[in-house]
């Protein structure tokens, strides 16, 4: 089990939740070293006092404010501790709102699971969980973590609180300076774009068969050197992105192969297969009946008395 990061209480109006917070993802990257690409020796990075050039060990070491080039205020961390903040013990509730409210480009400040400190909190923590699972909100909360004071959203996953880390609104930049000039565009070539997205649209994230093919790579490349060999080549061939010269014929082509790689017939809808009928025996030939004769042998007959 991972060690919890901070521990305080969730505080929802009245209602206190005794708590802590525990990180929510793991990374799986290979970690590489700096070395010296000539005989392999370690590079490593030496922490030393730029007054008196002594090495200084972590214990030494402590943070500081830079009021100017020659000035640094010392900030201990009981200063930190110290500090005149709601939310130094606390996951403070300020509001619930829809998830929809909130714009993803907000999200990206860590995410944490928040696990019930003690019996007595098991109850209050359950009771929050549910009533988000009812009227499907989420918690808009103010909390403090590693030296400053952040927004997060709270909600429920599976049986479990998870706190996501938010960015403050004035820490996203304005889009407008990286917008595209004034761009003129037909109702088809919009059509072919919303068909290209219905034919790649999949009911959620999770049903994605989607791997971390780097990692893969450079595991096969370290195994490779590891084993005096060459890496195996990877699978699938490199698409390289061609200029895009007519939109339309574009959007077209997308269509259409997505729609191969899902199985289904190139003019669009679902694919059905249906039996074919039996053929048919054919009929024999039917014989002159008796009857048809006997007509014929009267009429041959008639004939030869109008002529008499």
């Amino acid at each position: 089990m991972p060690r919890p990061l901070w521990s305080g209480a969730i505080s929802f109006g009245l209602v206190t939740v005794p708590c802590k917070l525990e990180t929510a993802t793991e990374r799986h990257d290979v970690s590489l070293r700096q070395v010296h690409m000539e005989d392999g020796g370690r590079i490593r990075y030496r922490k030393t006092c730029d007054i008196d050039g002594q090495e200084l060990r972590e214990d030494e070491i402590g943070k500081g404010y830079e009021v100017s080039k020659d000035t640094v205020i010392p900030i201990t961390e009981q200063d930190l501790a110290d500090m005149p903040l709601p939310t130094a013990k606390a996951i403070e509730i300020v509001a619930f709102t829809d998830r929809s409210t909130v714009d993803p480009v907000q999200y990206g400040a860590g995410s944490y699971f928040i696990t019930a400190d003690g019996a007595v909190a098991a109850k209050p923590y359950v009771l929050l969980r549910r009533a988000l699972e009812r009227n499907e909100k989420v918690a808009v909360a103010k909390f403090a973590l590693r030296g400053r004071e952040r927004l997060g959203l709270l909600r429920p996953l599976g049986d479990a609180l998870l706190l996501s880390g938010l960015h403050w609104a004035d820490e996203i930049r304005s889009s407008e300076e990286i917008s595209p000039p004034a761009t003129e565009l037909t109702d088809d070539e919009i059509d072919g774009a919303l068909e290209l997205m219905e034919t790649m649209t999949v009911g959620s994230i999770a049903d994605l068969d989607v791997t971390d093919q780097y990692t893969e790579a450079l595991h096969e490349v370290i195994d490779a050197k590891a084993e005096h060999r060459t890496p195996k080549p990877a699978g699938g061939e490199e698409k390289e992105a061609a200029p895009v010269v007519d939109l339309m014929a574009a959007l077209e082509k997308s269509v259409a192969d997505a729609r191969e790689r899902r199985g289904e017939p190139p003019g669009g809808g679902e694919a059905t297969v249906h039996t074919m009928p039996k053929p048919k025996k054919k009929a024999a030939a039917k014989k002159a009946t008796p009857a048809r004769k006997t007509a014929a042998k009267k009429t041959t007959a008639a004939r030869r008395r109008k002529s008499a």
